[in-house]
């Protein structure tokens, strides 16, 4: 079995899930994939928004709550956070101790202090955090991790990367509440992968950053061009941008070319679609067919609940990734590249 892929075990009873914000996109896949998961169950929403929170409750037909102490005195199991990216840190730590597993919504924090703050105090009170990086769970990304290990390009030279997509926008380009723009929005899928693929740490950082290159009226980065040296000796390079236009068939992709001794493996994890083309749309969509990697995340995410495991992403996975992205956007003001001293939790 791969690492990280779901137990074989049966479960011991439902799961009792709570969802703390739709802010973020993902959420609404995620319940989707909660809802069909024969060991789950959501059991109520919180939203400071509330007609979002209250639609979405009506959606799953359960309880609408104004505010998190009331969702997590619910009894829950588990917890599900997609809000902002900076009010992470204060729903993780409000959680910690009143739920045994939280599910936190990339990217773990947008400082580091606060991903130290939210490691702490899971740590503290023995809940279980795991940070929602779902691209490990894409088949063609776990194949491409077999055939690595088993060698059949000999050792790594080089990695080429790209992850880019629609500019999301709302709270996504309001640097308060996001930390960042594509940069950080991307970089950490992307990093948290070849992390996972070869069990080893980005140690230098130079980056090329820019704002308004795709969306004229964008107040963040939309673009991002970064150059990096892994601890294993692979040097590496990701174009992580908003660079696709609102007429695009889907929200983006992750792409990966991999150069070793003997040989050249390429991966475009998201390309597994159909094209169908939509007079009624007015543009072509890409009808998905292959892996749902959010759904292999929520399964994974209900295995550690009802086995008690330790969660195959953690805490610390989402912590390694930021600093890269971190470091990216510090190399970029600096025009030099960035050592990253990872100094351990």
């Amino acid at each position: 079995m791969i690492p990280g892929a779901p137990s074989t075990h049966p479960p011991a009873r439902v799961a009792r899930i709570g969802m703390a914000s739709f802010a973020h996109s993902h959420a609404y896949s995620y319940a989707a994939a909660l809802a069909h998961h024969p060991a789950a169950q959501i059991v109520g929403v919180f939203d400071e928004d509330p007609d979002r929170g209250r639609a979405a409750a009506e959606q799953y037909n359960v309880p609408y709550h104004a505010r998190l102490d009331d969702l997590l005195a619910a009894g829950l199991d588990g917890l599900v956070i997609c809000s902002e990216n900076a009010k992470h840190v204060t729903q993780v730590t409000a959680a910690a101790g009143r739920v045994k597993h939280i599910l936190c919504e990339k990217p773990i924090a947008t400082t580091r202090k606060d991903a130290l703050a939210m490691i702490a105090a899971c740590a503290q009170h023995g809940t279980h955090l795991q940070i929602a990086f779902p691209v490990r769970f894409l088949a063609p990304i776990r194949e491409l991790k077999q055939r690595l290990e088993a060698g059949e390009i000999g050792a790594p030279i080089c990695v080429k990367c790209t992850n880019q997509g629609l500019v999301p926008g709302g709270w996504f380009v309001d640097r308060p509440l996001s930390g960042g723009g594509a940069v950080l929005d991307h970089t950490v899928h992307v990093i948290d992968v070849l992390r996972w693929l070869w069990h080893t740490e980005v140690t230098e950082v130079y980056a090329e950053i820019g704002g308004n290159l795709f969306h004229r009226d964008n107040p963040i980065d939309d673009a991002g061009l970064l150059t990096f040296q892994l601890a294993n000796g692979v040097y590496g390079t990701l174009d992580t941008s908003w660079s696709r236009p609102p007429s695009y068939p889907t929200w983006g992709n992750v792409a990966i070319e991999v150069t070793g001794e003997r040989g050249i493996i390429t991966v475009d994890a998201l390309n597994q679609n159909l094209a169908l083309s939509s007079n009624a749309s007015g543009k072509q969509h890409w009808v998905h067919w292959g892996t749902n990697m959010d759904h292999g995340l929520i399964a994974d995410f209900v295995d550690m609940i009802q086995t008690g495991r330790a969660p195959n992403i953690t805490g610390e996975d989402g912590l390694r990734a930021l600093e890269v992205a971190l470091a990216a956007y510090a190399s970029s003001a600096a025009h030099q590249p960035i050592v990253i001293d990872h100094v351990p939790v």
